[in-house]
């Protein structure tokens, strides 16, 4: 059984996406558990203060240390297994499919959800790992944090229902996913190709791992780099 939790001024937000269709399924399946924590539980004034005014000045506010550290350390002492504690930043590592592979094997995750101009420094120091999901900027955690859910909850064994779903998937490989079509096999002029009509198990699966190699070196070149610089055995590396 899998773990996830998540702190967060807005816990309200998790609930009705990993209520629905492939994580709500697996849920009920009990492939994993889910927990939202409010950070205002860990705040000691009657307004459920989280954030004060930047030291030296600037725009917005920052998250306190002492909420965050309160929460993730009580947090920690709850129970067993051992929480893996991640926060999302800017200076965290690129999040990649290798990433949602590696957490997916975690016991117990916690994802520390940040709003407002950030967090002040000194609560990194309670993180395990930090991750970014891009150089873009949103308004709060919450979003990144179900990124992250949904990553790797398809990938536990049983979720998708069809195994080999997750493993065709575009930076499964290294590279992108094959072109798909379905019905009708015409449409508006343009034709799926033949060899997919074909029955030809072994003909389509050449095709798909040609144009998997085709649309990667169109659209994600970096990606075909890495992919012939890695001598093509299949590793992920998704930016």
């Amino acid at each position: 059984m899998r773990r996830i939790e998540t702190l967060s001024v807005f816990p309200e937000f998790f609930e009705p996406y990993l209520s629905s269709s492939i994580m709500g399924r697996a849920r009920a399946k009990g492939l994993f558990e889910f927990q939202a924590h409010d950070l205002r539980d860990w705040t000691h004034d009657r307004h459920g203060t989280v954030d004060d005014a930047p030291f030296g000045g600037g725009q917005g506010m920052l998250m306190k240390p002492e909420p965050i550290f309160e929460a993730v350390e009580d947090i920690r002492s709850r129970c067993e297994p051992p929480v893996h504690v991640v926060f999302f930043s800017p200076i965290g590592i690129p999040f990649t499919q290798a990433d949602a592979e590696r957490l997916r094997d975690e016991e117990r995750i916690l994802l520390v959800c940040g709003r407002y101009e950030g967090m002040d420094e000194r609560v990194y120091t309670l993180a395990d790992e930090i991750i970014s999901l891009g150089d873009f900027v949103l308004t709060g955690g919450e979003l990144c944090a179900l990124c992250v859910i949904d990553a790797l909850v398809r990938l536990i064994p049983g979720a998708l229902g069809d195994e080999m779903s997750a493993r065709d998937e575009s930076f499964s490989s290294g590279l992108l996913e094959y072109e798909q079509y379905t019905r009708p096999a015409e449409f508006r002029g343009m034709r799926v190709p033949e060899v997919l009509l074909s029955g030809d198990h072994g003909a389509v699966d050449a095709w798909r791992r040609a144009s998997a190699l085709e649309r990667t070196r169109r659209f994600r070149p970096d990606l075909y780099e890495a992919f012939l610089k890695g001598g093509g055995r299949g590793q992920t590396c998704a930016p």
